[in-house]
């Protein structure tokens, strides 16, 4: 079964990925990072993400505890000229990390970056 790093390797290897990291929505803090990041800073970059996870993770209207659906599983944001992706990590315990991928319009394919990413978050739940 693939570690951290491992899977960071695998999701560069996704067709248009500047760069991927493995990151804690409650703090904000990366568990690991590959490629590039935006401004060069996969810090910033971890904490603005965070941001915009525990934004969606306050609101109601995304509030799936106790609904028939499942979890929430991702969010896609586009910006000019990238895409950011982040995949929510399901655990059986109460996770809060989630994959985030940075990538390249010109070159992605978002949804096959988004079955890859799913697949990837899978196998880190399996290691």
């Amino acid at each position: 079964m693939p570690g951290i790093d491992q899977v960071l390797a695998q999701a560069m290897g996704i067709p248009g990925v500047l760069g991927a990291g493995l990151i804690d929505w409650t703090s904000g803090l990366t568990l690991g990072t590959a490629g590039r990041a935006p401004h060069a800073d996969h810090e910033a970059t971890a904490a603005d993400t965070a941001e915009v996870v525990q934004a969606v993770m306050r609101s109601a209207t995304f509030d799936t505890k106790g609904a028939d659906g499942p979890d929430l599983e991702d969010l896609i944001i586009t910006a000019a000229g990238t895409y950011h992706l982040i995949r929510f990590v399901h655990t059986a315990f109460d996770s809060q990390t989630y994959l985030h991928l940075w990538l390249d319009r010109g070159q992605a394919n978002l949804a096959i970056a988004r079955f890859r990413l799913r697949d990837l978050a899978a196998e880190l739940v399996a290691a």
